[in-house]
């Protein structure tokens, strides 16, 4: 009878977090609050961003990264639209770019979530079947997932942005049947976006997924949602504003 005791691989953490950066001014959208601060429908984007993430099956908490100064603020206005009861929310402060706001979010994750939602605030009526597809998709073994949808219109590519309002010289024309537009959330198995954002040289990145791109780890894309769209500027606002009055109409919403 052998004295060696057999080695047993401890499960890895399957429950899954959403953190959602919000630290940004957008100030595309135009001067006023933050625009994760501003109404869509009488509630502020941010708490119906929290209540996509929140509404999933697969979410267990759900990280909101603040502006520092409003912090106190955002907890309180969370407060007043609390996630269901199995839902767990936290609020922490966050940095000066989008990249170190989502550091800042990972760094407060308790260490039983293995599973990793990382969602703009500016994108607040993300279907919570896309959510729930992006985290079965890491669950099944993925290391990051995005959900995305076939670009529609042709493409440039131009050597370097000009000036405002001046020509820009045209490169290329890529293949439209081979790009993608990516949404979010975009999801990842914890220790591969830990090793991204640990690697990452420089706060310039526009997405989690390009820092685990740079890596060599292997991105995979799942279906989006034409209504995952990202509020960015005045007209967007108002289409979100149509989209939800619509569903609560039909939805109840």
């Amino acid at each position: 009878m052998s004295d060696v005791t057999p080695f047993i691989e401890e499960p890895r953490p399957t429950r899954a977090a959403a953190v959602i950066p919000a630290a940004g001014l957008g100030l595309r959208l135009g001067p006023g609050a933050p625009k994760a601060l501003r109404p869509l429908g009488g509630t502020p984007m941010l708490v119906h961003a929290v209540r996509a993430m929140a509404r999933a099956r697969a979410v267990a908490l759900v990280v909101v990264v603040a502006p520092p100064e409003q912090v106190t603020l955002v907890r309180s206005l969370l407060d007043e639209h609390p996630p269901p009861p199995a839902v767990d929310q936290l609020v922490v402060a966050g940095g000066a770019t989008r990249q170190e706001s989502v550091r800042l979010g990972l760094a407060a994750l308790p260490e039983d979530i293995g599973v990793v939602l990382v969602h703009d605030a500016a994108r607040p009526l993300v279907p919570v079947e896309t959510v729930d597809a992006v985290a079965s998709a890491v669950r099944s073994g993925a290391p990051a997932v995005v959900p995305a949808l076939p670009v529609t219109d042709t493409v440039k590519a131009i050597a370097k942005p000009g000036a405002p309002g001046e020509p820009e010289p045209v490169v290329a024309t890529p293949e439209r049947a081979l790009l993608r537009a990516v949404q979010t959330p975009q999801g990842f198995d914890r220790a591969t976006l830990l090793a991204a954002h640990d690697a990452a040289t420089s706060d310039l990145a526009t997405d989690d997924a390009g820092l685990v791109e740079r890596m060599g780890v292997e991105v995979v894309l799942v279906p989006g949602h034409e209504e995952a769209f990202k509020v960015t500027r005045p007209l967007d606002l108002l289409l979100a504003e149509a989209v939800l009055a619509r569903r609560r109409i039909n939805d109840g919403y």
